[in-house]
This record gives structure tokens, sequence and C-alpha cells, in this order.
């Protein structure tokens, strides 16, 4: 008895010892930015200052109502999309932007239904709200 104990013992050491620890990914882990754009999705929030990074999903034509704004949609890695609303009027046009590209930015998050829009993402001329960006291909956009 006492062997057989010992080999069961010593069978299941072996076991552990031949297992690996679960390879982490860290390409997927989700960033503070997509857990607090959750949050301020759930909250309903409005006037968000937040820097993020996500993978275009999908371009769209521009809004020409008003200022002009390339607009196009981001998917975080939380699954959440965010429409982002880029003023071509005060900053220039992402001409290489297509869908797959990795694009960070800093902006104002607005809630809406679909995700929540992230605008101003470019300077303010008057000088009185956060100047935004969007980064692209190594190149800065505001």
């Amino acid at each position: 008895m006492k062997f057989g104990l010992l080999a069961l013992v010593l069978s299941l050491s072996a076991l552990s010892a031949c297992q690996t620890a679960p390879a982490t990914d860290t390409s997927s882990t989700v960033s503070d930015s997509d857990q607090r754009l959750a949050r301020a999705f759930d909250q309903h929030e409005r006037a968000l200052q937040i820097e993020g990074r996500g993978s275009v999903a999908r371009l769209l034509p521009d809004d020409n109502d008003g200022s002009r704004h390339q607009r196009f949609i981001v998917e975080l890695k939380t699954g959440q999309t965010l429409l982002i609303a880029h003023n071509i009027d005060l900053a220039p046009r992402i001409v290489s932007l297509k869908a797959g590209d990795e694009v960070e930015f800093f902006g104002e998050y607005e809630w809406n239904e679909k995700g929540g829009t992230i605008h101003w993402t470019h300077h303010d001329p008057k000088g009185q709200h956060t100047a935004g960006w969007i980064k692209h291909e190594g190149r800065v956009y505001q």
C-alpha cells in the first residue's frame, strides 16, 4: 500500500511538472482606456476627455453639414465600437486610412446608443478646449 501511494504521488508530481502555464496574450489585454470607455457607455457619459486605440472597422462618408468631418468606426478590444468624427476643416484628412488599420486617438467621448462618438480630435483655434489628435502609421493628425 505504501508503494502504491508513493507511485501515485510521484505520477501526479511528474504530471504537474509537464504542464505549462497558459500563454499570456498581451495583444488581447483590455486597456485601462477600454475599461473606462465601457463604463462611460454604461453610464451614458458625455464630455469625457480620453485617449485610446482601436482597429478601424469601417470607413463612412464625410459629414459635410457645417464643419466637415472625416468619419470612421473604430472597434476596441472589448468589442465596443466608436464613431470617430475628425474635423477636416481644422485638421488634415487621414488620406491613407483603411479598414483594419490601427489608430490611436485623444478626444472627447459623447455617449450614444451605438457605443459613443469621439470628437475634438484636433486643436482648438480659440484655445478654449483641450487639443485632441489621431495617430495613424506614426503620424499625428491634429
